[in-house]
């Protein structure tokens, strides 16, 4: 099982970006946490970080063929790219949404997500952790046949 992950802008920020609601965990301890679970799954991980609309719509339209699933974290793109959406809706990766933040309790222009209704699932406000409920959320309907 392959799974993609692709986190977009400020992710690169996380442990030091506004902690009080992020938390102090860095991408790279989350992407090291997510590796090990996927280890312990028998998945390979493909991880990107990118601030980029343009790499990110790149990296999802590259999904077919290289990832049986994904888990994005598409930042404020998840409230604002239509490209990005249409993206997603073109190849029919089956994705699970991530947030670190629960987004549905934060400012209402963050509360609408182009990408929830695409998605398996949404894990949001788990802090660091949402990663890795994703992940297991992903690999579980994956195994189930979704």
């Amino acid at each position: 099982m392959r799974i993609a992950v692709l986190s977009g802008p400020n992710l690169n920020l996380l442990g030091t970006r506004e902690p009080a609601l992020y938390g102090r965990t860095t991408l790279g301890e989350i992407e090291a946490a997510v590796r090990t679970a996927a280890a312990a799954a028998g998945a390979g991980v493909e991880w990107l970080q990118s601030n980029h609309e343009g790499a990110l719509i790149d990296a999802v339209q590259r999904l077919p063929g290289s990832a049986d699933g994904a888990l994005i974290n598409a930042g404020a793109f998840s409230h604002t790219s239509l490209a990005l959406r249409d993206a997603v809706l073109a190849v029919r990766v089956p994705f699970v949404e991530v947030h670190v933040s629960n987004i549905f309790a934060r400012e209402p222009e963050r509360r609408r997500s182009l990408l929830a209704d695409l998605a398996i699932g949404v894990v949001a406000g788990f802090g660091a952790r949402s990663y890795l409920l994703g992940f297991e959320a992903l690999v579980a309907a994956l195994r189930d046949g979704r």
